[in-house]
């Protein structure tokens, strides 16, 4: 019997050790100095870890308006030129929905600057926080209304802002430009 040539070698199962000494590895360079934004291994895979979409806040806020009868696009660009992803945008209403992570966006209110590695985590969350900024101006100028919710507002709060704003957006459309817009009442419509 003889083994097909193309096929790919099994591999030998990666062990918690082998991850730490590959991490090691990549955080340091020949000469000791860091490869790496991150301060350990450790962090780098904390940091590594978190999620770029479906976070606990978005998947609360979601729930909560999807049960008010508003159907949405998730994770979508309000404009395909522009590298800019909004959490939730209602396409007929021309709102688009970001949800801001306290840390990440600096928040006023909750934001700490890390012990470690301050420098570059400064820099980041400024960086954040200007292109926050760059999204807003475009998306407005393009006809967009841009809702921006911190992690630590209640889900209900939020849902309930973002229903009041799509809401009142749908009203101003007519039918005939609505298209895209799919609202579904459920005792929920303002009259």
């Amino acid at each position: 019997m003889s083994t097909p040539l193309n096929k790919p070698a099994k591999r030998a199962p990666v062990t918690r050790a082998d991850q730490t000494a590959a991490d090691t590895a990549m955080a340091t360079t020949g000469s000791g100095t860091s490869a790496s934004w991150a301060t350990s291994p450790a962090t780098r895979r904390s940091m590594q870890a978190n999620r770029r979409r479906d976070t606990r806040p978005e998947l609360a806020i979601r729930r909560l308006v999807h049960a008010r009868g508003l159907r949405y696009r998730v994770d979508a660009r309000p404009l395909p030129a522009a590298r800019y992803t909004a959490d939730m945008i209602f396409t007929g209403a021309r709102v688009a929905v970001f949800i801001d992570g306290c840390w990440w966006h600096g928040c006023a209110e909750h934001y700490r600057p890390p012990a470690s590695n301050a420098a570059y985590w400064s820099g980041k969350v400024t960086r954040n926080r200007e292109r926050d900024r760059l999204a807003d101006e475009t998306l407005t100028a393009a006809g967009w209304t841009v809702l921006r919710i911190w992690e630590h507002e209640t889900p209900e709060s939020a849902a309930c802002r973002i229903e009041a704003l799509v809401r009142s957006y749908s009203a101003e459309i007519s039918p005939s430009e609505g298209k895209g817009l799919q609202i579904f009442g459920r005792g929920h419509d303002h009259e």
